[in-house]
């Protein structure tokens, strides 16, 4: 059976597993650094990342997440080294939240709502989907949610790091990290079956 096109944007990043394995070194830095301190949280985010990627290598998965996420937690847990302070960990992680809420709030006020666009990439769409009403709307929404999240996380985190308050960083991180996850994740899927359903493929 012919994947469908919706398989296809999952394929791009590595399935729902994949999305999983990618954030699990940092929660257990988060977990680990809460509990024991720098170092022990260190070295056990980057063992995490080494056998999530062993993992997929070894299942013949997708490995770009993976090896996305090992050499993410790797910037991180070298700036951390270098700085002797645990809560650098969370900079790179801090600064990027950021920049995702400023080309999420623009791509909206340009009108070309990033999850509407990064759709039509992966599914091999045009530019049509901007000329459906409903379409546009759900994808502006979307992407209106995730560059809130995306603001919230930068906010809150940032002030917690600049006042060091490095205990409940790691809480927020967790707090804001999984359970957001979840939810953005299943807009963004819901979202996209919405748009193959409204737009289906003309006949070739």
């Amino acid at each position: 059976m012919k994947d469908s096109p919706l398989d296809g944007l999952m394929a791009r990043v590595g399935g729902v597993s994949g999305m999983v394995y990618s954030a699990l070194p940092v929660t257990v830095y988060a977990t680990v650094s809460a509990l024991a301190g720098r170092v022990p949280a260190i070295i056990s985010a980057l063992a995490t990342a080494a056998v999530v990627f062993g993992w997929q290598l070894l299942r013949r998965e997708s490995v770009r997440p993976a090896l996305w996420g090992f050499v993410g937690v790797a910037a991180c847990a070298l700036l951390a080294l270098v700085t002797g302070q645990a809560k650098d960990f969370y900079l790179p992680g801090i600064w990027m939240s950021l920049a995702s809420a400023l080309v999420m709030t623009g791509s909206i006020l340009v009108r070309r709502p990033l999850v509407g666009v990064i759709w039509a990439w992966a599914t091999g769409r045009d530019g049509t989907w901007r000329q459906v009403p409903g379409v546009r709307l759900v994808f502006n929404v979307v992407t209106a949610v995730l560059a809130t999240v995306s603001w919230s996380r930068f906010l809150v985190q940032n002030y917690l790091y600049d006042t060091g308050q490095e205990g409940l960083l790691a809480v927020a991180r967790l707090a804001m990290g999984w359970p957001l996850f979840v939810v953005t994740t299943t807009l963004v899927l819901l979202s996209a079956r919405y748009a193959i359903r409204a737009l289906p493929r003309s006949a070739s």
